[in-house]
């Protein structure tokens, strides 16, 4: 099931985007002083964003959070988390919840949808690769990708 994210589940999604972010670091996830329940806890109630989540069995699996940020046109919005629980990567979840993003965003009029990935997680980048998302050129020492992904036509 997909659906939206509640406040009162911000320790679940906390703890999948944990182990999932935890795999593109080598050396375990910085320790940089981020405080990312609240951070989630701001993604969870954000009246301008949306947090899709997966849930299968009754836990949160994956999950997708996004919103037109401040500084680009009305018709791009800005996938700004998107996680799937390592037990979970090839089993369709990432797909149905990439999915279920597109057609939110046909739904709210927009046309184009932007992500910044980490360089080192080529697995990702593999991901949006395959469902449709196109790189931006990275300049040096960039430690992100961009990626547009533009939404099909109605």
């Amino acid at each position: 099931m997909i659906r939206t994210a509640l406040p009162a589940e911000v320790a679940d999604v906390v703890a999948v985007h944990a182990r999932a972010r935890a795999t593109y670091y080598p050396d375990g996830l910085p320790q940089d002083g981020t405080d990312w329940s609240a951070i989630w806890r701001s993604a969870l109630t954000r009246p301008d964003g949306r947090v899709l989540c997966v849930v299968e069995g009754g836990r949160i699996v994956g999950l997708a959070s996004f919103r037109v940020p401040e500084d680009t046109p009305a018709d791009t919005v800005a996938l700004f988390q998107f996680h799937v629980d390592p037990d979970h990567w090839r089993h369709g979840v990432g797909s149905a919840l990439h999915a279920a993003c597109v057609e939110e965003w046909q739904a709210d009029g927009r046309r184009t949808a932007v992500l910044d990935v980490h360089v080192d997680n080529v697995r990702a980048q593999g991901f949006y690769r395959r469902q449709g998302w196109v790189p931006e050129p990275a300049g040096p020492g960039d430690h992100h990708l961009r990626m547009r992904f533009v939404l099909p036509g109605e």
